[in-house]
C-alpha cells in the first residue's frame, strides 16, 4: 500500500502483537530541530530548511523554482527525494531515511559520503533510536514482549548496522539492546558490522561509538551455553550442545582481523579497548563493563577488579595463544606506546590466571627483548626502560607476575646496586615497589631490604613514600627484619636518639615530618616548641603506621599513642586517614591494652559518634570491646540522647548499640551483651 505520511511520523513495521510499536510520532519540538541542525553543522552546513544542502552544493537537482527536482526543494513539483511535503512509499520494508538526494545503498552503509564527509544517521533515525532507548528504560513485563520488541528494532538496524553503531544515540541503544537479544541475533549484528570478509570490523572497532557496540557484543559470549526453548526442542545430538551458533565464528573473525592489523589495533585509543575485551573473552573471564567503571563518583577504584569466569569453546584457547604470538611480534610497539602497553599487560594478567605456562613464556620473552637492546657499556638496558613512563608500567606488570627464577635474574643481573637510585626516580620507583612486594615470599627479599634501608632517608627526602610503605608491608612476613626496619625509620625521622624521643614517633610517622621540623619550630619570641597538637596527618603516613601495626612488637607505637592528649586522640579518630590507624591499634590490642587506650578516649565518645569517620571507629571499638568497656561507653553516650538521636551519624550508633534498651532495661541489655561477647570469643577461638 502506497500512502503519504508527514515527515514528523515514523512507521515501525511490527508483528500483529500487543507489544509491537505500531506508530510513533517524531518529536518536532525545538530539541528535535536542534539535534538535526547539529548533524548538519558537523558537515559544515547550517540546517535552516531542507533545501539548504542543495543550494550550498550548487543545486545538484535543480534551481529554486517549482520545476522538476532531483533533490530536496522548497517548492512543489515531482520529487525523487524527501521534501517537506509527501513521501513516496511502497509496501515493502525499504525506508528513505536520508535528507536530500542520497541513494538508498549509500544511506545504509557506513564510512564516508560525498566529498569524504563521514556518513551519519539522519535526524529521523536518531529520534527513533532515542525513543527505543526510552522504551528500554521502562523495562518489559513479559518475555514475549521483549523478544518481539528486540526483533523489531534489529529489523530496523539491519542493512545499516555500521551506521547505527557509529552514531552516538544508535551506539548507546545497541549497547543496551544486545544483552536482551539472542546469541544468533548478536552474531548477525557482528556479521553485518564485519561485512563479507569481516575486515570492516576494524573500522567499527576503532570508532569512538562503534567500539562500544563491538565490546557489548563480545560480552554476550558467556551466554553461549544457554539455549532458547525453540533451540532445546530442535537439539537432538550432543554435538549440537557444543555449537554456539553464529557468535563464535564472528569472534574468531574479529581475532583474524586483529591479528592482520595488530599494530593498528593495539595503538588505537578505541580499538585497544576492543582488543582488551576480546582477550578477556578468549580467556573465559570478564570484568565489569567500561560504562560501569568509568562513571564519575565511583569509589574503590583501587579494589581489584572482580572477574566473572565462564567456559569457552576450545577454539578460543588456540586463538588466545595465536593472539599472544601476534602481540609478541609487535613487542617493540608495546614497550614504547602506552596504549599498546595496556593491551599486552591485559594479556599477561589474563594468562596469569588461566594460562600460567603461557604467562611464563610471555614474561620471559618481554624481559629477553628489553635486555637484548643495546645501551651504554656496563649499563643494563633495563635501567633505561625503567625510567620510561610507558615501558615502566609494562615492567611493573612483568615483575608482579614473574616467577622466582626470573625475579632472581632481574635483581642479580640488572638491578643489584641500583635500587636506591631507582627508588628516588619519579618513574622508576613504582617498579621498585612491585619488586619489593614480589620478592617478599623469597629469600632475595633480604638483599632487597638491606639495599633499600641504606638509602631510606634519601627516599624519604624524595617524597616516594610508596617505596617505604611497601618495604614496611613486606617486613610483616619477615619477623627478623621488623626491629631493624623500625630502627631505620626512627633514624630517618630523627627520633632514634635520645630514647625519650621514641614517644613522639607516632605523630612523626603520621605527618611524615622529621622531629626537627615537627617539634622544633621557633615562635615569634624566639623560643622553641617541644609540644604541639596532632596535625598534618597524611595518607601515606597513615599507611605507614598501619603497616607497622602488623609487626609483632608494637610497643613503640602503643606507648606513643598513650602519650597523646585526649584532644589528639579525638583528632586522630575523626580524621579521614588517621581514623584507620586508631581503629587498627585499638581493635588489635589485648583487652588490657585496649582498656588503656579507651581510658584516654573517655569524654570524647559523643563527638566521635557525631563524626563521619569517628562513628565508624566507635563501631569497630564496640565490636571488639568487653562488656564492662561497652557499659562505660554506653553510660557516656546516653547522657546526650537528644544530640545523638538528631545527628545523621550518631543516630545509627544509638540504634546499633541498643542504647534505648540500656536506659530502660539495663539488666536485659547486659545479658544480651554477655551472650554476644561469648559467641564472638567462641568463633574467634575456632578461627584462630
Amino acid at each position: 500500500m502506497v500512502g503519504s505520511v508527514l515527515l514528523s511520523e515514523r512507521l515501525v513495521v511490527s508483528h500483529t502483537t500487543p507489544c509491537a510499536l505500531l506508530l510513533q510520532r517524531e518529536d518536532t519540538s525545538a530539541a528535535g530541530k536542534m539535534e538535526e541542525n547539529n548533524q548538519w553543522r558537523d558537515k559544515g552546513l547550517k540546517r535552516k530548511h531542507p533545501g539548504d544542502q542543495e543550494r550550498m552544493s550548487g543545486g545538484r537537482g535543480g534551481g529554486r523554482g517549482g520545476g522538476k527536482r532531483g533533490g530536496s526543494g522548497r517548492g512543489g513539483g515531482e520529487r525523487d527525494g524527501v521534501g517537506r511535503g509527501g513521501v513516496k512509499r511502497s509496501g515493502d520494508k525499504e525506508r528513505n531515511r536520508g535528507v536530500g538526494n542520497c541513494d538508498a545503498e549509500a544511506k545504509r552503509g557506513g564510512g564516508t559520503g560525498e566529498g569524504g564527509a563521514k556518513k551519519r544517521l539522519d535526524a529521523l533515525s536518531v529520534g527513533y533510536f532515542r525513543r527505543v532507548g526510552e522504551r528500554l528504560s521502562e523495562g518489559f513485563t513479559e518475555d514475549e514482549e521483549r523478544v518481539l520488541f528486540v526483533e523489531n528494532v534489529l529489523a530496523e538496524v539491519k542493512g545499516q548496522a555500521a551506521l547505527v553503531a557509529m552514531d552516538v544515540t544508535g551506539s548507546v541503544t545497541l549497547q543496551r539492546l544486545l544483552p536482551l537479544a539472542s546469541l544468533s541475533q548478536v552474531g548477525e549484528v557482528l556479521a553485518e558490522l564485519g561485512g563479507e570478509s569481516g575486515s570492516a570490523l576494524k573500522t567499527v572497532s576503532c570508532d569512538k561509538c562503534g567500539g562500544h557496540v563491538v565490546e557489548s557484543a563480545l560480552r554476550q559470549m558467556p551466554r553461549w551455553r544457554e539455549k532458547s526453548p525453540l533451540e532445546d526442542q530442535s537439539a537432538t545430538t550432543e554435538g549440537e550442545a557444543e555449537d554456539c551458533g553464529v557468535l563464535e565464528p564472528q569472534v574468531l573473525s574479529l581475532c583474524r582481523v586483529m591479528k592482520d592489523h595488530c599494530a593498528e589495533f593495539i595503538r588505537h585509543t578505541h580499538g585497544s579497548h576492543v582488543a582488551r575485551t576480546l582477550i578477556h573473552v578468549l580467556a573465559g573471564c570478564l570484568g565489569p563493563a567500561r560504562s560501569d567503571t568509568a562513571r564519575p563518583g565511583v569509589k574503590d577504584r583501587n579494589v581489584p577488579t572482580q572477574l566473572t569466569y565462564f567456559e569457552v569453546p576450545t577454539s578460543f584457547w588456540w586463538e588466545l595463544k595465536h593472539l599472544s604470538t601476534s602481540l609478541m611480534e609487535h613487542v617493540n610497539v608495546c614497550v614504547t606506546d602506552p596504549v599498546a602497553s595496556a593491551v599486552l599487560q591485559n594479556m599477561l594478567m589474563v594468562c596469569h590466571r588461566g594460562r600460567p605456562k603461557l604467562c611464563k613464556q610471555l614474561t620471559r620473552g618481554i624481559v629477553g627483548y628489553l635486555t637484548s637492546l643495546s645501551s651504554a657499556p656496563g649499563v643494563s638496558p633495563l635501567l633505561v626502560f625503567l625510567k620510561d613512563a610507558a615501558c615502566s608500567r609494562l615492567i611493573e606488570t612483568v615483575i608482579q607476575l614473574s616467577h622466582k627464577a626470573l625475579l632472581r635474574d632481574l635483581y642479580k643481573n640488572h638491578l643489584k646496586g641500583q635500587l636506591v637510585n631507582l627508588a628516588i626516580h619519579p618513574i622508576a620507583n613504582f617498579p621498585i615497589q612491585r619488586l619489593t612486594a614480589a620478592s617478599a615470599s623469597y629469600k632475595m627479599f633480604l638483599k632487597v631490604f638491606d639495599e633499600l634501608t641504606e638509602g631510606l632517608e634519601a627516599i624519604l627526602a624524595a617524597g616516594h613514600m610508596g617505596v617505604i610503605v611497601q618495604l614496611t608491608d613486606s617486613c610483616a612476613e619477615w619477623e627478623e627484619k621488623q626491629g631493624e626496619m623500625m630502627q631505620s625509620l626512627l633514624r630517618a625521622f630523627h627520633c632514634a636518639e635520645p630514647a625519650s624521643r621514641h614517644t613522639a614517633c607516632l605523630p612523626l610517622f603520621l605527618s611524615l615530618l622529621t622531629h626537627d621540623v615537627y617539634y622544633c619550630s621557633e615562635t615569634t619570641e624566639g623560643d622553641t616548641l617541644t609540644e604541639r597538637p596532632l596535625s598534618s596527618i597524611c595518607y601515606h603516613g597513615s599507611r605507614l603506621v598501619q603497616s607497622l601495626a602488623k609487626f609483632k612488637d608494637r610497643s613503640l607505637l602503643l606507648n606513643s599513642l598513650r602519650s597523646l592528649t585526649p584532644a589528639d586522640h579525638l583528632t586522630l579518630g575523626t580524621d579521614q586517614t588517621g581514623s584507620h590507624v586508631l581503629q587498627l591499634l585499638v581493635t588489635s590490642s589485648s583487652d588490657k591494652g585496649r582498656g588503656k587506650i579507651l581510658r584516654r578516649l573517655e569524654g570524647q565518645y559523643v563527638q566521635m559518634a557525631c563524626s563521619r569517620y569517628g562513628s565508624r571507629v566507635l563501631e569497630a571499638i564496640w565490636t571488639s570491646a568487653t562488656v564492662p568497656q561497652r557499659q562505660s561507653i554506653a553510660k557516656e553516650l546516653v547522657s546526650c540522647e537528644n544530640q545523638l538521636r538528631s545527628d545523621q551519624f550518631a543516630r545509627h550508633i544509638w540504634a546499633k548499640f541498643a542504647l534505648t534498651h540500656f536506659v530502660k532495661r539495663q539488666a536485659q541489655w547486659q545479658e544480651v551483651q554477655m551472650g554476644e561477647s561469648k559467641k564472638r570469643k567462641l568463633f574467634s577461638d575456632i578461627l584462630d
